[in-house]
């Protein structure tokens, strides 16, 4: 029984979460993973273990009548030094697939990154609980989904009528990986995401792999992906490569072919739509590293900047426009044995225009307002009809359901 009033505990189980590919059992409670416990075990980076813990995409989703809804979690905040405190990260909640409440949960662990200094530090705090009331009484589906940028151990649930999970609706799966941007970066909260907004208008259930600084082409990803059932499948390939001056030109297309080679074995005929980098002047002709700008941090602002040299490509080193060309060739030479396999071009969804009157805050990222139009592009080129991911209507062939 819960010592809460009126209230009753929920056990946390998988079955009531959706867009995990693992959920590992804690001391406290559950923690939500969006890379399988064997990737994870191939992984030493740092910076992809923080990132696939953060729930992008993640949701608890229950079928109730519940007019109470407490969620216990223990968040892991970032904190950049000598910036200033990013916001508390954002539960959004549904209620029959509509937004009906937001909350946040104060506490919580603290990461603090020092970039100039390039170290990382985390401080324990406590847990905290939000709580969703004057939902209606009737019988509905309700959906929490957690934060995208804050890793959230799940502790407990509490609801003043009895919870089940969500049925299946039969819509289809959209499997998709990226960077940063599809991760959601500077999203104003977990449904706004680029990739949220695209499935919401997709009408498809998103699984969403973006990793941000972790869109690396990792075997363990592609075998990640190959084992997660899908009937579409989204690849977004090419920021992270420059960021972390990872490869150069002879390693990219072999890998490249690699990573897809691995997902045809689990998904050898699911549309599959590869998106090279949408615009980012500072790396467009410049390879990477990005590094951030220091005099920027100074001033209490996080900025980047790209640390190659323009010469290097001469000998291989990578820029977006480089892999833009690569990857529309490498696309269509598969695509001629692979009718299922397709291209966009990432400026599509955002280019020279959309710059012009959206920039990049920190020259690298997305802000909310670019995230939706990133989301309503990608729905319109993608899912909509005649698109590479167009889905038919349940019950058709080749449809939700079908």
């Amino acid at each position: 029984m819960s010592t809460h009033p009126g209230l009753t505990d929920t056990p946390l189980t998988e079955d009531l979460l959706r867009g995990a590919l693992h959920v590992e059992r804690t001391e406290r409670g559950v923690l939500p993973h969006r890379l399988p416990a064997r990737a994870r075990a191939q992984n030493t980076d740092g910076q992809l273990a923080m990132a696939e813990s953060q729930p992008s995409g993640v949701r608890i989703a229950l079928r109730t009548r519940a007019t109470v809804v407490e969620l216990d979690t223990l968040p892991t905040k970032r904190v950049y030094a000598g910036t200033p405190r990013r916001p508390d990260g954002v539960y959004d909640l549904l209620v029959d697939g509509r937004l009906a409440d937001q909350a946040v949960v104060t506490g919580g662990n603290t990461l603090t990154i020092d970039m100039a200094a390039g170290s990382a530090e985390v401080r324990p705090g406590p847990a905290g609980t939000l709580r969703f009331s004057g939902l209606p009484a009737h019988l509905k589906d309700v959906e929490i989904w957690l934060p995208h940028n804050e890793t959230t151990e799940l502790i407990a649930l509490r609801t003043d009528a009895p919870v089940e999970p969500a049925p299946d609706r039969g819509r289809a799966v959209w499997l998709h990986h990226g960077s940063s941007i599809s991760h959601g970066s500077d999203a104003a909260g977990p449904t706004t995401t680029w990739p949220a907004l695209a499935a919401a208008l997709g009408g498809v259930e998103l699984v969403n792999l973006g990793l941000a600084g972790g869109a690396l082409l990792d075997p363990f990803t592609a075998r990640a992906l190959r084992d997660t059932p899908a009937d579409r499948i989204s690849l977004k390939i090419g920021i992270n490569l420059v960021n972390t001056d990872l490869m150069r030109l002879r390693a990219f297309a072999p890998a490249v072919h690699g990573f897809l080679d691995t997902i045809r074995e689990g998904h050898p005929t699911t549309p599959l739509l590869v998106v090279s980098p949408l615009l980012c002047p500072i790396h467009e002709d410049t390879p990477g590293p990005s590094a951030p700008d220091l005099s920027a941090l100074g001033a209490g602002k996080l900025n980047f900047r790209a640390a190659g040299d323009p010469a290097e490509t001469a000998a291989g080193k990578l820029t977006l426009s480089v892999i833009r060309s690569e990857l529309a060739r490498i696309v269509e030479q598969r695509a001629a044995e692979d009718p299922h396999l397709h291209h966009l071009d990432g400026r599509e969804l955002y280019g020279e225009a959309d710059h012009a009157e959206l920039p990049l805050p920190d020259s690298l990222h997305p802000d909310a307002a670019t995230h939706r139009r990133i989301g309503e592009r990608f729905a319109e080129l993608a899912f909509h009809s005649g698109g590479p991911l167009a889905v038919p209507p349940a019950g058709t062939p080749g449809g939700a359901g079908g």
